[in-house]
């Protein structure tokens, strides 16, 4: 073995060892966290506005609004306000002609009128504006939710003193590749947010499924200093108010109150997506979520470099082989129980068929975020 190897191959057992205690950190707080049981004597009393952004949705809003109306929480104490961003298709026609008393139509561009890098933010920012609510819920146009959702979200905002709260989201895959891939994937994510909010380690969530009162929002004064971001509504956002509000940034683990969205369905729309969330990635102000990215990615990146020097250096493949091995090993319990939680143990039977995979797409994406661009309902991102 060269020295090169020698120096990768020592490279990579020291960032496994650390990878390993943090997916064993991430499985002792996901079982941990625990599964918050409905409340049979909530009695709601809070108004909650709830935000969908949306941009060429004509295919999904009516789903989406179909799934809001059928919410038990009360119709007097809820209002939905579509923000459409400037659509192409018929979605403002669609939201339009849905027969919905506390359904609010709000078009995004008579608020705006210069170009934006952050429209999606802005769609939020102004759909607060224009609410009625205490609490602010957002969703995306693309997903739907079970009828107790608002329900309860807002029983658990009743027992905590919460000003911020993440909730599971869940894909739902066609039985091919791309989206099974993408499901895994996801469920490892919705895992990390779970354990993290828990543990209080970092700030982690997802736009399709939040809450928080709109008093937080307005006490960090919005998006302000991260409206020029292209992405990051969600956790950019959170880490703002968990640092106003220590301890009241928390996470729902209750199978009622999943959110559920569809994968990408093609590589392009799945890369774009991905190079998307990846482009915020040194945006963090939350350092502690950039030096575990970083130490995942270079994990990746040299694992994924030993296999490269297979043709001139077999010692270096089979230790790559055995890496990779022990990270199937290690990540296996973690996302099997989170897919359990979430009603998708099945597909744990293509996880250890993905890993070499998954291991390419880590390496791309987190390089492509940062250097690449990408195209996002249209518009081409830098």
């Amino acid at each position: 073995m060269d020295l090169l190897s020698f120096w990768l191959v020592i490279a990579a057992l020291l960032l496994f060892i650390a990878y390993a205690f943090l997916i064993r950190f991430y499985k002792k707080g996901w079982d941990d966290c625990p599964i918050i049981q409905s409340d049979e004597n909530f009695q709601p009393s809070t108004k909650v506005s709830v935000i969908v952004p949306a941009r060429n949705e004509e295919k999904n809003i009516l789903a989406c609004l179909a799934s809001l109306q059928k919410q038990t929480y009360p119709s007097l104490l809820l209002e939905v306000l579509v923000i459409d961003d400037h659509s192409e298709d018929g979605t403002d026609e669609a939201v339009r002609s849905f027969p919905m008393s506390n359904l609010h139509l709000v078009r995004l561009k008579d608020f705006v009128v210069d170009e934006l890098n952050a429209y999606k933010k802005k769609a939020i920012a102004v759909g607060i504006d224009q609410s009625t609510g205490d609490w602010i819920v957002t969703t995306d146009a693309d997903c739907t939710a079970g009828p107790d959702w608002i329900k309860e979200i807002m029983a658990y905002k009743e027992k905590t003193s919460a000003a911020f709260i993440a909730a599971p989201v869940k894909l739902t895959p066609r039985d091919n590749f791309l989206e099974v891939f993408q499901t895994l994937d996801f469920l490892t994510l919705q895992g990390i947010t779970a354990a993290a909010i828990y543990r209080d380690l970092h700030s982690m969530c997802n736009g399709a499924n939040l809450a928080y009162s709109k008093e937080a929002f307005r006490a960090v004064n919005g998006f302000e200093d991260i409206d020029g971001i292209a992405s990051g509504d969600d956790m950019l956002l959170m880490h703002k108010i968990k640092s106003k509000f220590p301890g009241q940034a928390v996470y729902l683990k209750n199978q009622h109150a999943i959110v559920s969205t569809h994968p990408a369905h093609t590589w392009k729309t799945f890369w774009n997506q991905r190079i998307r969330w990846s482009s915020k990635a040194d945006k963090y102000q939350d350092k502690k979520i950039f030096r575990i990215l970083i130490l995942v990615y270079f994990f990746n990146l040299i694992l994924l470099l030993l296999f490269l020097m297979t043709p001139w250096n077999f010692d270096a493949f089979l230790v790559a082989v055995l890496l990779l091995l022990c990270k199937t090993v290690v990540e296996y319990p973690f996302v099997n129980a989170i897919a359990k939680f979430f009603g998708q143990g099945r597909l744990m039977y293509s996880f250890i068929f993905l890993q070499p995979f998954h291991l390419v797409y880590v390496v791309i994406a987190g390089f492509l975020g940062k250097f690449g661009k990408y195209e996002w309902k249209g518009r081409k991102v830098k």
